[in-house]
């Protein structure tokens, strides 16, 4: 088990100084360009490809860094380049994370390099889970999946929403409900292959921010899958249903709701992108606070514009601490006994929305201009207190966490 340590290794700084390059060079001069157009950055996603970034091996192996730090290292410093073009690149990796968690070894061998492509041919995968009644309120989800024995085929209905990539994806991964009886127990996941009937893009969202990621609805209308894109396979998911038919029978006590424990464990890389953004816009109010004169002084001779970015840093720092925590308490197996996942997520968000705020008021007028990046930070940053459970449904986990009431 790795020890905790806040020190990188020269791999892992390596690693860094690598994609804060890639960062810098690529995607910040194709930011505003990429935001203003508001479609899917294909030549940013190329580049990364070619240079290795956008690709399964990179994410495998950040993702198996013994430490914890490689998928929040990586986040950071994608995310600080601009969050609309990070989200496009590493977007796929929901779906490819969906497959990892409940596929078999076949399924993963098959369908996630089917996800990513290559540098000459790119595609992209989306992950399918929110719909227009159901985000945090998972058990509230109405897509079908009704299996005909007949044919060996899963028979999905159903719109889904919020999707990242979704309707212009290679692969889509559905979450669906095959036992409605059950409620959260009673979903599963379903590989959608390409070019599969049935499946067609609904509304495309125009969005606040995070403009450079493409957003839309996934409608399924008797879309048909066979039996094998069933994720984790038939006789798994008979098994789970019959354990989760028992315990209703029985009264037994309910059990932590698996998807929950999933978010839980992902939290800190969503976490992680918010602390790059944030430090993105800290980085610009600090140069411009250096540089912009005042009454003949630089305006960072106040103490209001000093105080402003002395806390701000002292929150980034303990945002990344949070972060590096959680994350490194997942990869080591240890319990979120205080929900430390959603902790960092919380936390994490929520100074991002402050900080590009703050970076605003210290450029004045020119931080309400395009002109300058902090007006796009502030705008992306507001995503972070929404997905992947809102700054209240993580309030709420920790919160049941804390006093031992069960997280449905």
């Amino acid at each position: 088990m790795a020890e905790f340590t806040l020190d990188l290794n020269d791999d892992q700084k390596q690693v860094r100084d690598w994609l804060h390059g890639f960062a810098a060079d690529v995607i910040r001069p194709a930011a505003s360009e990429w935001d203003e157009r508001e479609e899917t950055p294909w030549p940013v996603i190329q580049e990364a490809a070619k240079v290795g970034i956008y690709s399964l091996d990179f994410y495998a192996q950040q993702f198996f860094d013994p430490t914890g730090l490689g998928i929040p290292m990586a986040m950071e410093e994608l995310f600080w380049g601009d969050a609309g073009i990070a989200l496009s690149i590493v977007g796929t990796g929901l779906a490819a994370v969906g497959v990892l968690a409940n596929g078999t070894e076949e399924q993963i061998g098959t369908w996630i390099p089917q996800m990513y492509g290559d540098a000459n041919d790119v595609k992209v995968a989306a992950f399918c889970s929110s719909e227009p009644d159901a985000g945090s309120d998972v058990a509230a989800m109405r897509t079908r999946a009704v299996y005909d024995e007949a044919k060996d085929e899963w028979v999905l209905n159903g719109t889904k929403t919020w999707a990242t990539n979704g309707g212009i994806a290679n692969v889509h991964v559905v979450v669906a409900v095959v036992d409605a009886d059950l409620g959260s127990k009673g979903h599963a996941s379903f590989i959608v292959p390409p070019a599969t009937p049935g499946l067609s893009q609904g509304q495309k969202f125009k969005k606040h921010g995070i403009r450079a990621s493409h957003t839309a609805e996934v409608v399924l209308e008797d879309v048909r899958v066979p039996g094998h894109c069933l994720l984790g396979g038939k006789e798994k998911l008979d098994e789970r249903l019959a354990r989760g038919r028992e315990r209703a029978k029985s009264g037994g006590e309910r059990v932590k709701n698996a998807a929950m424990a999933t978010f839980e464990a992902s939290r800190p890389a969503v976490g992680a992108m918010a602390v790059g953004t944030a430090r993105a816009a800290y980085e610009v109010a600090l140069d411009y606070a250096k540089t912009r004169s005042q009454f003949g002084r630089p305006i960072i001779d106040n103490q209001g514009i000093a105080f402003q970015l002395a806390d701000m840093r002292t929150q980034i720092d303990a945002a990344r601490l949070l972060v590096w925590r959680a994350s490194w308490m997942a990869t080591t197996g240890k319990p979120f006994t205080s929900a430390e996942g959603s902790m960092s997520k919380l936390y994490a968000s929520e100074t991002a929305k402050k900080v590009t705020a703050q970076a605003i008021q210290i450029l004045g007028g020119n931080g309400f201009t395009r002109e300058y990046p902090v007006e796009r930070m502030h705008r992306d940053a507001a995503i972070y207190t929404i997905f992947e459970g809102t700054s209240e449904i993580q309030r709420l986990v920790i919160a049941r966490t804390l006093s031992g009431m069960p997280i449905r």
